[in-house]
């Protein structure tokens, strides 16, 4: 680990996270490309709020599409799917319920829908495409 120069707090930098985060921004640009390709348009990346993160937010066929994108290498502990919990599923609801009452309210109408990109690998060949991954309740 190494010191982060040019941080005014003392904080200590983990070379292993920076790379994580590298590759999870890979993840998501394949993914980003690779719905493109079949015609899904993506109008928002990274969406954040407090609590709770929604990757990409598409269109697809006139539906409002919440992606979230999962890499992992590692199927010791459960592949992708297996990554995606009832905790984390809430936080992707409350970004994207977030989303849809502020900066996407005039698509607040829209069908909506979860899915999922879950990849192995950072190869075009592995994606998973998981339409409908969950359901979520905006009553």
């Amino acid at each position: 680990m190494r010191e982060e120069k040019g941080n005014t707090g003392a904080g200590i930098v983990d070379p292993a996270r920076g790379a994580k985060q590298a590759r999870g921004k890979a993840a998501e640009m394949l993914a980003e490309r690779f719905l493109s390709s079949r015609g899904v348009t993506t109008i928002a990346r990274n969406v954040r709020c407090r609590g709770g993160e929604v990757d990409l937010i598409c269109f697809d066929r006139g539906a409002v599409v919440f992606v979230e994108v999962r890499l992992r290498t590692n199927p010791r502990f459960g592949g992708a799917a297996a990554s995606i919990t009832a905790t984390k599923r809430r936080r992707i609801e409350l970004a994207a319920r977030w989303w849809l009452y502020g900066a996407g309210r005039r698509h607040a109408e829209r069908p909506c829908r979860f899915d999922a990109i879950l990849l192995s690998s950072l190869d075009e060949d592995g994606i998973d495409w998981i339409r409908g991954a969950f359901d979520a309740c905006f009553a």
